[in-house]
């Protein structure tokens, strides 16, 4: 998750309701791709225009550090892009020859040109019927913190406990494979491991020396676990990283669509900052509303991040989550999506189309399939107000150069 890793931001937001088109000349699909062979298609005739909306630095910076996983690699490691494999050695010396390019100035047409004439391009399947990906954002959190609590700080961030067991299912049969289970063993018996409610409200994980520190705000904690990563500011003005380490393996239900539901929120109006104001305002149902999800998340304190899946640092607006189940890791992207304009308070008044290279450096618990993408912002107002409102419809498009 890794940040997000397992959790993020869309773990509170409802998806819109989807128009079903057909674009170009690809069949519309009949249900969403669950197999990398589905996930992308390449196009020959139909490329978008390769304008970039932020700075070469920060692009070459990102693959720079996706080549970082890459070296950890066997050279001879396949990754699926659709129905054809590309080795590691052939996905590293694609993003050098991308670098390459960055490094000769070139005028966005002329980029362009050149990635059309030396990259294969390859477009995501996107959702049922659809060919777009639904994108929503994820930031680095920054909140008060104490290594001791009181009775200011007296709300927890767990690390991993002992007992909890990750069990991989394929040691039993074949049929398994790449299955697990989350658990913790009571008596003879392997049992589920603890929901959120018995570790929130019943406190089975007190006393036992699993703090990483004390936060003042339960709803920080339920933020933090959504992000998988943030900064926690000491009193002595010192900070600390934690970084997503582990689940308790129970199903994520959103709270998003049960605060709907309940009518506290408006499905319209639906964002991570309204539903704070709400939850901040009623106090009386933080705990139902908290608990309704049983998923709860513990952390790892680290030297530097925050870092995705892969073991690398994001870089803000250029590193995204996609499903690695389906899409190829370290993969070099392009997206084509909508970001908020600001008006002199900071408020969102408007949302207009952008267009930028990415780099595939991260996974989620609610990224699934190929119609769902996850953009990091980094931190600081812009980046916690992008990714508390972003969830629009784009394009997502993967490049590998041509063998």
């Amino acid at each position: 998750m890794t940040i997000k890793v397992v959790n993020n931001v869309f773990l509170f937001i409802i998806a819109l309701p989807i128009v079903a088109i057909s674009i170009g000349c690809y069949p519309v699909l009949k249900k969403e791709a669950q197999q990398p062979e589905e996930a992308l298609r390449q196009i020959r005739f139909f490329s978008p225009e390769f304008s970039d909306d932020m700075d070469p630095g920060s692009l070459a910076l990102a693959v720079r550090r996706g080549m970082e996983y890459l070296d950890r690699l066997s050279p001879e490691t396949v990754f699926h892009y659709g129905p054809d494999g590309f080795t590691s050695k052939q996905v590293r010396e694609s993003h050098e020859a991308f670098l390459s390019l960055l490094s000769q100035g070139l005028a966005p047409d002329d980029l362009g040109i050149e990635i059309r004439r030396r990259f294969r391009v390859y477009r995501a399947s996107g959702r049922s019927g659809d060919r777009r990906v639904l994108f929503t954002g994820y930031y680095e959190p920054v909140y008060d913190a104490s290594l001791a609590p009181d009775e200011v700080f007296k709300y927890p961030l767990y690390r991993q406990p002992d007992d909890l067991l990750k069990i991989d299912l394929s040691l039993f049969n074949e049929k398994f494979k790449e299955e697990n289970i989350t658990a913790r063993i009571e008596g003879n018996k392997v049992v589920p491991y603890y929901s959120r409610r018995l570790i929130e409200e019943e406190s089975v994980l007190a006393g036992k020396g699993l703090e990483v520190a004390w936060l003042k705000d339960p709803l920080d904690v339920a933020f933090l676990h959504i992000q998988g990563s943030g900064r926690l500011r000491l009193r002595d003005g010192n900070e600390l990283l934690v970084h997503y380490r582990a689940s308790n393996g129970r199903r994520y239900r959103s709270i998003g669509r049960y605060m709907i539901e309940k009518g506290f929120v408006k499905r319209e109006e639906i964002s991570m900052q309204v539903m704070r104001k709400y939850l901040t305002e009623n106090p009386e149902v933080l705990d139902d509303v908290l608990n309704y999800n049983p998923s709860y998340v513990f952390f790892q304190q680290v030297e530097s991040g925050p870092s995705g899946s892969l073991g690398v640092l994001l870089t803000p607006g250029r590193s995204i989550a996609l499903d690695s189940r389906v899409f190829p890791k370290g993969a070099l992207g392009f997206i084509v999506c909508q970001k908020p304009y600001l008006n002199e308070h900071g408020e969102i008044v408007g949302w207009t189309k952008f267009s930028r290279f990415v780099v595939n450096q991260d996974t989620g618990g609610a990224i699934k399939g190929a119609g769902r993408a996850d953009i990091f912002f980094g931190r600081g107002p812009y980046a916690e107000l992008t990714a508390g409102h972003l969830r629009h419809q784009g394009e997502l498009y993967i490049l590998i150069k041509k063998p």
